[in-house]
């Protein structure tokens, strides 16, 4: 297995949630599957619920917005200038256009990924990050649980979505070399 720009969305971006804050998550989406069933259809909600000042969920239709406002923030101007752009846009993505449907985080409450991580093993894994990539510590909080059988390129020069699509960083031949490895 090889992945890029891993992110763990059970724990959202900086453990973003704290316990009281995962709990109204889990409420609102429990509530919200109830009115999704008696409407017989579905919200749409951004994939890391957010909160307002009050500490109340405070749901988004959308993950990114339609326009980048000057002072947007560096995780959403990388990702607007991925998915808002010719160079990711898809009209069928939900990151370029719209959000998930609003229960769609509730598995990612439900089932922690690290907690069955020793799993993987013997299994080999490669995790390939950004050097400036918000999302770094993720695959390194992996790789530190079993360094034997995961290994880790990190990327100089490269964010989070780099690793998508810049052919001139994407690191092939290191992961040519890991399949070729553990494929064959």
């Amino acid at each position: 297995m090889a992945t890029a720009s891993m992110y763990d969305m059970s724990r959202g971006h900086e453990d973003y949630y704290t316990r009281e804050q995962r709990q109204k998550v889990v409420d609102h989406l429990s509530r919200q599957r109830w009115i999704d069933a008696e409407n017989g259809t579905y919200a749409r909600l951004s994939h890391e619920v957010p909160f307002d000042e009050n500490g109340d969920v405070a749901p988004s239709n959308r993950v990114l917005p339609k326009s980048l406002p000057a002072d947007a923030e560096p995780i959403t101007k990388i990702f607007f200038d991925y998915y808002r752009t010719e160079r990711g846009h898809h009209p069928r993505s939900i990151n370029s256009t719209t959000a998930r449907t609003a229960t769609t985080p509730m598995s990612f409450f439900a089932f922690p990924m690290m907690t069955n991580i020793d799993m993987l093993a013997p299994r080999k894994a490669l995790l390939v990050a950004g050097a400036d990539a918000h999302s770094r510590y993720y695959s390194e909080d992996v790789q530190r649980t079993a360094p034997e059988n995961i290994g880790l390129v990190i990327v100089p020069g490269a964010d989070h979505v780099d690793v998508y699509d810049r052919k001139d960083l994407i690191p092939f031949n290191r992961l040519d070399t890991f399949f070729t490895e553990n494929l064959a």
